[in-house]
């Protein structure tokens, strides 16, 4: 278990991708820190699941990734962050003229300066470490464009740049930063959406999904959150040591077109 010993922040990881991620690293040895803007009995007994399956120490915080001051406050509680992954991110979608202010400023908060804000909180406790990863959780709209969804798009380009930035910040110090892009990802949410999807297209599951929902996904194969959650832990991992400042594209091929 090469992670074992470390301490794992997962943002916006009581499902879906970042929940994926956080039973990975659990699996690689590493104690992780569960994180979203709830605070209900099942969130923190989806942390104790994964400390028992795994033989770890798993927590859960509540944090509103909205918040600059509980972003930070996310890492302090934590007490120890050798990696973080900033996950935690929402998505409207809308024409620009029609798009609303608040939801703009909503997905910019929780998408992009989220990761500014635990970045900045705990870089100082991995450079006392001398040694410390940084995952940010970007998407192929990091690299690509789609109409509609401006603030989502222009968050994820973001999130590629800061990734760079932070990567040049800590080179040489046993700190690597880099930005995972995944394409459409088998989530719970995305489950919950093929029946209406059927109904809408009067198609079957797998032509709505090949058709459909992974029309510019030339693998016609959603990734999973293990493999998103595998990704992650590569990257934390000592044959990664000199990966850093880059994207690893898990898309199925969309940003080879």
């Amino acid at each position: 278990m090469t992670l074992s010993g470390k301490t794992a922040i997962i943002t916006g990881s009581n499902s879906g991708i970042g929940l994926g991620v956080a039973e990975e690293l659990a699996r690689a040895g590493a104690d992780v820190v569960l994180n979203s803007f709830t605070d209900r009995k099942e969130d923190h007994e989806i942390a104790e699941k994964i400390g028992k399956a795994h033989g770890v120490t798993a927590r859960y915080i509540k944090a509103d990734m909205s918040k600059s001051d509980e972003c930070r406050k996310l890492i302090d509680e934590a007490g120890a962050c050798d990696i973080l992954v900033n996950n935690a991110g929402i998505q409207h979608v809308e024409a620009i003229e029609k798009f609303p202010p608040e939801k703009w400023d909503a997905i910019i908060a929780i998408n992009l300066s989220s990761a500014f804000h635990t970045i900045a909180a705990a870089l100082p406790l991995m450079r006392d470490a001398g040694w410390g990863r940084v995952v940010n959780i970007a998407s192929a709209h990091g690299l690509t464009a789609s109409p509609y969804k401006s603030a989502y798009v222009a968050a994820k380009h973001g999130i590629v740049g800061l990734s760079k930035t932070v990567a040049l910040e800590t080179a040489g110090q046993g700190i690597t930063c880099n930005a995972v892009c995944p394409g459409y990802v088998l989530t719970p949410l995305v489950e919950a959406q093929i029946p209406d999807q059927m109904k809408a297209h009067d198609m079957d599951r797998e032509t709505v999904i090949r058709d459909v929902m992974l029309t510019r996904q030339p693998s016609k194969q959603f990734a999973t959150t293990g493999q998103i959650g595998g990704t992650v832990a590569f990257l934390c991992s000592p044959s990664a040591d000199q990966i850093t400042g880059t994207t690893i594209s898990v898309d199925g091929g969309w940003t080879a077109l």
